[in-house]
């Protein structure tokens, strides 16, 4: 089997993946996919967020080394999730060999009003400050976040369940968007083979990220015409054939572990 550690973004957690795990597992031979919450997130909600996107590389580093699982691995990773998969990547080469991104963006490849457009400013600061209901924080976050989901009721009531269960606090929130505007990623690609994903009509992230990220560290990159920033939740078959056909056309990228030493 080949372990596959996912990683989402900002204030989000790994339930959030909803069914894109399995529908990654089906599509991508020999996946197994182990899923991991940033500190202040999800099972770790009770933790203080790093103010530094290296730190969060650190945890999942030591939460890699505790699952013992054999190395190197591949990352899926979005957003915030994304830089923390880069920094992991450059840290540790040992750990990764391969790296997906989704909708991401990183000084100094993107000047800041790319990396999150303005018209996001005020309503992501109302959402990490305020308090209010979970049913409405979370359709406010699935209205930033989301384009093609014709189901948004459901997945409302999915994510406000998640939200009263695994709350996510301002502080943390506050100190992820902090370490996410300050992250520097290297000028240099890290060693691991990349792929790089993004939606055009993002409307939280503009994809000029995704292409000068591309262009600077000559990665492939794939784009979705009309998915929005949550791109494995609007379009997870597309994220997971674009996956696939990327390990055919270079499989050297290719890893593989006993079945046995990763858990889900």
């Amino acid at each position: 089997m080949t372990t596959w550690i996912f990683l989402r973004g900002l204030t989000r957690e790994s339930r959030h993946w909803g069914s894109f795990t399995d529908t990654f597992a089906h599509a991508v031979p020999d996946a197994r996919v182990i899923t991991l919450d940033l500190p202040g997130n999800g099972d770790l909600n009770q933790l203080a967020s790093p103010v530094r996107v290296e730190e969060m590389a650190e945890h999942c580093h030591a939460a890699l080394q505790a699952l013992a699982v054999t190395k190197p691995c591949k990352v899926l990773a979005m957003s915030l999730g994304a830089m923390v998969a880069v920094a992991w990547a450059d840290a540790h080469p040992q750990d990764i060999d391969s790296c997906v991104l989704i909708n991401t963006s990183m000084r100094p490849f993107s000047p800041f009003h790319q990396r999150l457009r303005p018209r996001n400013y005020l309503p992501l600061l109302r959402l990490a400050v305020a308090g209010g209901k979970a049913r409405e924080h979370e359709r406010a976050i699935l209205g930033l976040t989301s384009q093609l989901r014709a189901d948004s009721d459901t997945v409302t009531a999915a994510w406000t369940r998640i939200h009263e269960a695994h709350p996510v606090t301002g502080a943390n929130a506050l100190r992820q968007l902090f370490a996410a505007a300050r992250f520097r990623a290297p000028a240099r690609k890290p060693a691991a083979a990349m792929l790089l994903l993004a939606s055009t009509r993002d409307t939280l992230v503009n994809a000029a990220c995704s292409r000068a990220l591309a262009a600077a560290w000559h990665c492939e990159l794939r784009l979705h015409p009309s998915a929005g920033h949550d791109l494995p939740l609007d379009d997870g078959e597309w994220v997971a054939e674009q996956v696939r056909q990327w390990l055919e056309r270079n499989p050297h990228h290719h890893t593989r572990t006993p079945a046995g030493d990763a858990r889900r």
